[in-house]
């Protein structure tokens, strides 16, 4: 039949070609009609690629089935395959050629879109695909309007929310697609697509055909581990669990409800996850005895009436994006109470077998029985299917769990179930069957298995136990195990489970903490239980304790390999778990099973305890996996990972097979050594070395790092980054070239281990004897200390022994020689990698000899050789410490090959309990220069030490010790204690500052600079203790050499302090640090030469580093840029700004540690007030510079005689050259013959008076001024007559002149040529204040004095040849 299905199927392929052939020319005929093709059809036709199932894979030899379906179907699946291809190919040449036929037709004019009924481009095809594969349908179609596709199955409409998961219909560019995921047998059927449009109706059909391979039907496998997966599935989701459901305890009859919470993203309601429910090797459906449900976040298993069919390992898989999470925990299901007391429990798994038309054979498992009576036989009931009634098929009991019933109607459905029955009573009915299943084949073996043997219980958890036993000898088709516990001295059995568990490895839970228990168990057949096991030894329930410390099951093993494998046996290696629970790893649990089966085997019934192990009994080109657990006083771990599938085939390769377990040792921040094994497989010669790869974490590029093999199982990797994750790889090499690598190694940080120690080589000081010592910096209870010697193993050794205490570790050699010499190396078990090595070469050896032969031929130990020091007093002392000594020890100190003893000058001692012997020099002189020799006897110990002082150390130990004895000299009188030393106040003043010590009233204290004393307000006071040196407003000035001399009748002592480089950039960085925290904002203040920026602080000196900066330049001093300023302040000047000098700018004072910044924004507002104010001083100032002013010349008071000449005269000066007018009495002098005039050059003006008369006695004043101003003066005149006695003229403070305003309306004169200021060279000799012309000399008297007359104007108060002008006062009217 499967062969014709694939003839028909080839048939149908090779007519559906040549249709389309022809649909495609009809297409290709009318492509004028069509305007719009889809463009992108070959990626929306892709079509997942065909996955080969996993048995496939393999090589054809050995491989029955294999070779079964190659018999069914006539071709291999690679042919099959290729078939497809082409076909697939075939479909893209079509999909390519309506491509270009679109775009033909797009080129052509079309004026209006013609409408077309619906029509298929390309209609569906057949598919013959196995089962839990995908498949794609797909189809193009066209027409206007683009019609509407609809898919069916068998004439049935696909509604893909019915099924989620199940279909996906797709549609882009004109191609339709129909995915159907994870096919069944079921999913066979007649697909169809029918498009429609306004204008008609288009079908397309096709047969999809899923095959079932021969075997392929339900596998069961252990509890624990759920059938394997598809590698393709539909869901997109991402689910995590977050709450799940743990071991549960239920009775029969009750309700019960698994669940677990989870987080579905996205969360859509229309589309929950799928989830799968499985117990033991069972996938469960929802039944009358089962309920499940998916939705709002929880997945939930319902049990609406409890049944001992119920219990067993319950799995729950959901499917994620990345694959699939689950979660797995036992439910535990107790009899129902009975309803005599004493019956025992129902049975369980009651199933019936279709013999024939009237006959019908019962199978059920037996319950579990522990303080009941034996049972004697079952009753089988039976029921017809739509009736209530049950009529019981046998009248006696049988005893054996099966029973052929007869008698039944033929074609009516039956249920059955099964009572037990001993002495006391009958149980409660079981579960009824679910109905005739296929026939089962009757065992020719009869009897009750044989009693299972060795049960061994362990600690699991405070309420349960790990059980383990071994198999019956004779198991005679073994259903299972029942496993009973009892409380020590109760003599009470009760059962742990109530179904038979099929495994030798079981966790008893719900026991009572603190309480001992034994266990035995049962194995369980068709014919019953076995006879009871012996009982375990007993064991306390409570967590796994040692030390009161609570332990965990370890965790996984990991990393299992291949070591060899002969062909019949495999020998494999793996890496102990991560985590070991807190105490020893004991022994390991491995199974097996064949690659693509379910079943998991044990290995062998007695655990491993290495990490390496020889699995026997294989059958050769098979492929096997298989996993492994750790157990240790808590329990059994759980499993690893599944290996990957090793075929079972002999090496035979000439090359070594892989090295294993790598490790890492005595790991640093740039080094590590790296440990393995060899190989077990060491292929056609022996190894005779090993290459070591190396690669980052997260890398695949491996870098061998020795150029050269290693003959050792070890190296050094040095080089490393720290901080850096590396992994590592080993291959090794024998004469016939190099062998496969192993397996890539975890992950290693290179990075110490805080507070890590290396191991120390020393000598016993009692003993002598040479000893390595290592610290760790942790260990854990269960840690052991393991010495290696070139890394391998020191276990007996006659020529070391080892102790080991806490965290202290030593090894000890017993009588050292060369042929101890090499590298030793210590281990620390269960830590985090705690190790250390250390190489013992010749001459460390040499050295450690040396120290041992001291210690044990007596010589008089030596903390310290024979030193000299010098004392207060200049005295000189040799001493030397030895590390004991004894009351009679015997000493004498050797001068220059002279003894030298205790006497005048010499003091020689020494101290038993210090070890000091010392002889100390009063007075060391030149002659003291030579060899000092201490020898020692101190019973039969001796020593002997040397010291030779001469040349340059002797003169520097002559130079200290007469130091030392000026200093002692020295302080006998008044004396500095504390030398000179500076401090700055807060307010920048400097004081210089010294301490003395004992003075008296007597004593006295003179300050000195440059040798010259200084002269203070306050004389200093000795008596105090400290004298202080006020140095304000510090300065370059202040530079110099001072001195402070202390002094009375007992001595005196100098200080000098030169403040000069470096000491005197401390005391300005001092005062800058004050300054800078003092410094105020920046201040704005314009000036007639420009805009100023000023910084005020508590004191300001050019000596501080002091910088300004504009717009983060920094500004240097320059005709422009003025920078200056006073003890008050810093400024700096912008001469004639213009919008370049715009910006922020920024003082910085620097103290040689901080900078202290403050900043100006000149810009803005800011910038364009100030620039005004300027323009505004500037012309202010010009006009000052300009106006008519008196130079000089004129006296402030003139005494003069009758009827002599007065000449005033004085010089003037103006830009433009200044108006001038003479006042007498503020009225206008005019010149006349008598009053003359005169103005020369524009600068000398003079009123010469002739033949003056005491009415000519007044106040005169001239005017000087000009457009920018003027200047008022008066001069008082005093005229006395022939005889009189000279009047004493009043003189006073001269008076300011007052300065007169630029008049609003100037006075029409001649205009006058400009002349410039004179320089002061050539400026003409003008009197000084101090000359009073033309007033007589006192002497003269008048003999008719004549007051001054009276004037309103102020006399002036201020003489000066060149008066301060900052008032202007309005010019006199003249008259």
């Amino acid at each position: 039949m499967p062969a014709r299905a694939i003839t028909l199927y080839r048939q149908e392929q090779t007519q559906h070609q040549s249709s389309k052939h022809v649909v495609h020319l009809s297409r290709k005929s009318s492509s004028k009609s069509v305007k719009k093709e889809q463009v992108q059809a070959t990626e929306a036709m892709a079509e997942p690629a065909y996955t080969v199932p996993t048995f496939r894979e393999r090589a054809p030899e050995g491989m029955q089935e294999y070779q079964r379906m190659t018999a069914h179907f006539g071709r291999d699946l690679v042919q099959l395959q290729q078939e497809l291809d082409r076909m697939k190919e075939a479909t893209h040449e079509q999909v390519e050629n309506v491509e270009i036929t679109r775009q033909v037709s797009a080129r052509k004019e079309i004026t209006a879109e013609v409408p077309r009924p619906p029509d298929f481009l390309i209609s569906l095809r057949s598919h013959t695909v196995w089962e839990k594969t995908p498949v794609k349908l797909f189809c193009t179609v066209s027409g206007h309007p683009n019609p509407i596709v609809k898919w069916y199955k068998n004439d049935v409409a696909i509604e893909p929310l019915s099924s989620p998961g199940k279909f996906k219909i797709e549609s882009k560019y004109g191609v339709h697609s129909l995915f159907i995921s994870r096919c069944a047998v079921s999913d066979s059927g007649v697909y169809s697509a029918v498009v429609t449009n306004p204008y008609g109706k288009a079908t397309s059909k096709t047969m999809v055909c899923v095959r079932r391979p021969l075997g392929g039907g339900e596998l069961s496998h252990l509890p624990g581990q759920v059938p394997l997966l598809s590698s393709i599935h539909a869901r997109k989701l991402e689910v995590t669990l977050l709450n799940n459901f743990g071991v549960t305890f239920g009775t029969e009859g009750e309700s019960v409800s698994l669940f677990s919470t989870m987080v579905v993203v996205p969360d859509l309601p229309n589309l929950p996850p799928e989830a799968m429910w499985y117990r033991d090797d069972t996938l469960l459906k929802p039944s009358r005895w089962i309920e499940m449900s998916i939705g709002g976040g929880v997945a939930k298993l319902t049990f609406p009436h409890l049944n001992k069919d119920d219990e067993g390992l319950y799995t729950l898989r959901i499917w994620t994006k990345d694959g699939t999470v689950e979660h797995s925990a036992y439910l535990f299901v107790k009899d129902a109470a009975p309803t005599v007391a004493g019956a025992p429990g129902a049975p369980m798994d009651v199933t019936a077998s279709d013999a024939n038309a009237d006959y019908v054979l019962v199978s059920w498992k037996p319950p579990n029985t522990t303080n009941e009576a034996p049972i004697t036989g079952y009753f089988v009931d039976r029921r017809k299917s739509g009736t209530k009634d049950w009529v019981q098929c046998n009248e006696s009991p049988v005893k054996v769990c099966k029973l052929p019933v007869h008698g039944l109607t033929e074609g009516a459905s039956y249920h059955f179930r099964v009572r037990a029955v001993n002495k006391t009573g009958i149980s409660l009915p079981s579960r009824m069957s679910t109905g005739v299943t296929a026939a089962a084949v009757e065992s020719d073996v009869e009897g009750v298995p044989s009693a299972p043997a060795q049960v061994v219980a362990s600690r699991n958890t405070k309420t349960s136990a790990f059980v383990q036993w071994e198999p019956p000898k004779h198991p005679n088709n073994l259903m299972g195990y029942y496993v009973d516990a009892s409380v020590v001295g109760s003599k009470v059995w009760f059962p742990c489970n109530h179904r038979p568990y099929k495994h030798t490895r079981f966790v008893a839970h719900d026991l009572v903490k603190g309480d001992t228990y034994v266990f035995r168990v049962q194995a369980v057949n068709a014919y019953g239980l076995s006879e009871e096991s012996q009982e375990s030894a007993p064991l306390f329930i409570d967590a796994a304790l040692k030390g009161a410390v609570e332990y965990a099951a370890p965790s996984a093993p990991y990393g299992i390999t291949l070591l060899n494998c002969n062909g019949s046996s495999m020998t494999l290696a793996w890496k102990r778990p991560k985590h070991t629970g807190g105490t020893k790893i004991t022994s390991y649990y491995l199974d097996k099973r064949e690659a693509g089966s379910l079943n998991w085997k044990e290995v062998s019934p007695s655990p491993a305890i290495h990490r390496i192990f020889t699995v026997e009994n294989l059958t050769g080109g098979v492929f096997y996996e298989f996993k492994i657990q750790a157990a240790n006083l808590a329990g059994v771990g759980m499993p690893s990972e599944p290996s990957k599938a090793f075929a079972c085939e002999a090496w035979t390769m000439p090359e070594p097979g892989p090295a294993y377990d790598l490790s890492f040792w005595e790991v640093r921040d740039n080094s590590l050594m790296l440990q393995w094994r060899a190989p077990v497989y060491t292929g056609g010669s022996p190894v005779t070395g090993y290459f070591v790869d190396m690669a980052k974490k997260g890398s695949s590029n491996f870098a061998t790092v020795n150029a050269e093999s290693v003959g050792q199982c070890y190296l050094k990797v040095t080089g490393l980054e720290a901080g850096a994750s590396y992994v590592f790889k080993v291959r090794a090499v024998n004469a016939n070239g190099v062998g496969r690598a192993s397996d890539v190694s975890d992950p290693v940080c290179a990075k110490a281990l805080p507070g890590m120690k290396e191991i120390v080589c020393g000598v016993d000081e009692e003993t002598g004897d040479i000893f390595l010592n290592f610290e760790a910096c942790e260990t854990s209870e269960t840690s052991k200390f393991i010495w290696s010697k070139s890394y391998k193993e020191i276990t007996e050794s006659n020529r070391v022994f080892i102790t080991s205490s806490g965290r202290h570790s030593k090894l000890t050699f017993i009588n050292p020689e060369k042929e101890d010499l090499g590298t030793y190396s210590v281990s620390v078990t269960d830590t985090d990698g705690v190790s250390a090595s250390y190489t013992l070469n010749e001459e460390e050896h040499k050295k450690m000899l040396e120290q041992s032969y001291n210690i044990r031929h007596p010589i008089v130990p030596l903390k310290t050789e024979l030193n000299y020091e010098i004392l207060e007093k200049g005295h000189v002392r040799f001493w030397l410490q030895a590390l004991k000594l004894s009351s009679s020890v015997n000493y004498r100190f050797i001068v220059n090959d002279k003894a030298i003893s205790s006497a005048e000058g010499y003091k020689i001692s020494h101290d038993v309990n210090t070890g000091i012997i010392q002889m100390t020099i009063e007075l060391f002189t030149k002659a003291n220069e030579g060899t000092y020799t201490l020898q020692i006897h101190d019973g039969k110990a001796k020593s002997q030490s040397s010291l030779v002082l001469v040349g340059d150390v002797f003169k520097t130990a002559l130079k200290e010790a007469e130091f030392q004895r000026k200093e002692h000299i020295r302080k006998q009188g008044p004396h500095f204690s504390e030398y000179l030393s500076f401090h700055v106040t807060d307010d920048c003043t400097v004081i210089l500052v010294c301490k003395l010590a004992n003075v008296k009233k007597e004593t006295t204290f003179t300050w000195f600079k440059d040798d010259e004393e200084i002269t203070v307000d306050v004389p200093p006071n000795p008596m105090s203790g400290t004298c202080a040196l006020p140095i304000p407003m510090f300065s370059r000035k202040d530079q110099g050499i001072y001195k402070a001399i202390l002094g009375d009748d007992r001595g005196k002592d100098t200080s000098v302090y030169d403040i000069s480089g470096k000491v005197f950039e401390d005391i300005i960085n001092a005062i800058a640090s004050i300054a800078g925290n003092s410094a105020s904002e920046l201040v704005l203040q314009c000036t007639p030469e420009g805009i100023r920026l000023q910084c005020y602080m508590k004191y300001y000196t050019e000596e501080m580093k002091t910088s300004w900066l504009h717009r983060e330049s920094k500004i240097s001093s320059s005709e422009r840029m003025r920078i200056g300023g006073t003890s008050e302040m810093a400024w700096m000047q912008i001469c004639e700004p213009t919008d370049k000098e715009k910006g922020h700018y920024t003082i910085e004072i620097h103290d040689g540690k901080t900078s202290h910044s403050r900043t100006f924004d000149l810009s803005g507002q800011a910038y364009s007030d100030a620039y005004a104010e300027f323009q505004r001083l500037k012309a202010a100032a010009f006009a000052e510079k300009n106006r008519g002013r008196v130079v000089g010349g004129l006296p402030d008071v003139v005494t003069i005689m009758e009827k002599k000449t007065l000449s005033l005269t004085c010089t003037v000066w103006g830009d433009p050259s200044p108006e001038v007018t003479w006042f007498k009495n503020e009225q206008e002098v005019l010149s006349t013959d008598r009053y003359k005039i005169t103005f020369e050059g524009g600068k000398f003006s003079s009123l010469t008076i002739n033949t003056v008369t005491v009415e000519d006695s007044g106040k005169y004043s001239i005017n000087v001024r000009n457009k920018h101003g003027g200047e008022f003066v008066e001069i008082t005149v005093s005229v006395y007559k022939q005889g009189e006695e000279i009047p004493e003229p009043k003189l006073g403070q001269m008076s300011k002149p007052a300065a007169t305003p630029k008049p609003a309306t100037p006075k029409p004169a001649t205009p006058k040529p400009a002349t410039p200021t004179p320089p002061k060279s050539q400026t003409p000799q003008t009197p000084t204040p101090s000359i009073k012309s033309p007033t007589p000399p006192p002497s003269v008297k008048s003999p008719t004095p004549t007051p001054a007359p009276k004037s309103p104007t102020p006399p002036r108060s201020v003489r000066s040849p060149t008066p301060t002008r900052s008032l202007r006062s309005p010019t006199p009217t003249k008259k």
